[in-house]
């Protein structure tokens, strides 16, 4: 493009004695656009901090990486040597033994229900954590330390711990557990395994699943418990992040072989984080409807100025100017609306998302919803995507008036009124 051309197509887009409507529809086409473009970054911004937000939540109890075995009784009982392979396995942070098992827990009344016994190492110092459950203590800790000094403590999660009316260091519990594979050899029934502990702590996580139905105790009590003996259910695993889990679970059971198999945390988890990314796609394509719109406006006002110029532009095409640059004249028009109006978009985006983010601008109720402000987590690539795509529509949506343009005819043209 020359000089000559984009000046042209500049004194077009200014106010001029009697054309300030065209000045003024271009400032509304820039300004569809800016409202596209901002609306499509923070949108996509909350979008990616819901996702982010509720996959930590999801995942506050849960590993990156479980490791699994076959066969009936689902047990790992070797799992020392295992443990150690897989700690010695690159992009693995930590990893230990855990047990997962259900049982019936009651506080010593006719009432009680079923919860999920998970099995963990007590806390410590110098204890590198798989997961982030320890830090969700809202009383007591996990270390299972009871008042006698041991280890045979339970940690409960706060719906439960008010469901039963419990507080910790004052009440107990009972929980019961049945071996179905190991029979009495007197009743023919299956062992029947119960113990008390004594509540040595409450946590909440913000999420039902866990905060109604899960206890948390030491490894070894839940290896009682279970009837497990010296076997677990598994190897827990945390990676260096998230992204990374899936490739090193292959590589861990490609290395382990059979019997033992893999799960991450997104295999885990796969339908609900399918149904958030789907949500997200929607999203995006609502917002572009938005841009489509502001594109629209580009066409209109680039076609009035087209009606507005013609005499003009016959006067050009008679002096000589060949008919690729009328082209270029309009095609950089649009352009500079869609630059001018991406450029500020972003700006406003950017703004917009930071503020929303940093001052907690829309609040939540936490008793209702996992979090207690809107978060927003604005990615490079997602707002490179958006500008590109603002970009390109608004180069698109040139290409009729500017051919319009360049097929009249100059002694039509200039005889046009």
């Amino acid at each position: 493009m020359t000089r000559l051309e984009f000046s042209i197509a500049w004194r077009y887009l200014r106010s001029r004695r009697g054309s300030r409507l065209l000045s003024l529809i271009s400032l509304i086409a820039i300004g569809g656009v800016i409202v596209g473009v901002s609306a499509l970054i923070v949108i996509i911004g909350v979008m990616n901090g819901l996702q982010n937000d509720l996959r930590e939540k999801i995942l506050i109890g849960s590993p990156d990486i479980r490791v699994l075995t076959f066969g009936e009784d689902l047990a790992m009982s070797s799992w020392p040597g295992t443990l150690q392979r897989v700690r010695r396995q690159e992009g693995v942070v930590a990893a230990a033994p855990f047990v997962h098992a259900q049982a019936l827990i009651s506080k010593g009344s006719s009432y009680g229900e079923g919860v999920f016994v998970m099995g963990i190492e007590p806390q410590h110092p110098g204890l590198v954590p798989v997961t982030s459950i320890r830090t969700t203590a809202k009383g007591g800790d996990f270390t299972f330390r009871t008042s006698s000094g041991d280890a045979r403590g339970v940690v409960l999660g706060r719906r439960l711990a008010e469901r039963l009316l419990v507080t910790p260091g004052a009440d107990s519990v009972t929980l019961i557990s049945a071996n179905l594979g190991k029979l009495n050899p007197v009743t023919g029934q299956p062992n029947v395994h119960y113990d008390r502990f004594e509540i040595t702590g409450v946590f909440e996580t913000g999420m039902y699943e866990y905060d109604n139905a899960y206890v948390f105790m030491s490894l070894v009590s839940a290896q009682e418990l279970s009837q497990l003996g010296q076997s677990v259910t598994g190897i827990e695993i945390r990676t260096k992040n998230r992204e990374v889990a899936p490739e090193v679970a292959r590589a861990i059971a490609d290395t382990l072989g059979f019997p033992y198999r893999t799960e991450d945390w997104q295999a885990q988890n796969s339908s609900l984080f399918h149904a958030l990314q789907l949500e997200k796609l929607g999203m995006a394509f609502i917002l572009l409807l938005i841009v489509l719109v502001a594109a629209f406006n580009i066409v209109s006002t680039l076609t009035m100025v087209v009606t507005d110029k013609t005499r003009e532009i016959g006067i050009l095409r008679a002096m000589g100017m060949p008919a690729r640059s009328i082209r270029r004249i309009f095609f950089a028009q649009g352009v500079v609306i869609g630059v001018v109006g991406t450029s500020g978009g972003l700006l406003l985006g950017l703004i917009a998302s930071v503020a929303l983010d940093r001052y907690k601008l829309i609040s939540l109720d936490p008793s209702v919803y996992f979090i207690d402000h809107l978060p927003v987590a604005t990615q490079v690539g997602d707002v490179a995507l958006i500008v590109l795509a603002s970009l390109l529509i608004a180069a698109l949506a040139t290409l009729y008036p500017s051919f319009q343009a360049a097929r009249l005819f100059p002694v039509e043209a200039i005889r046009h009124e």
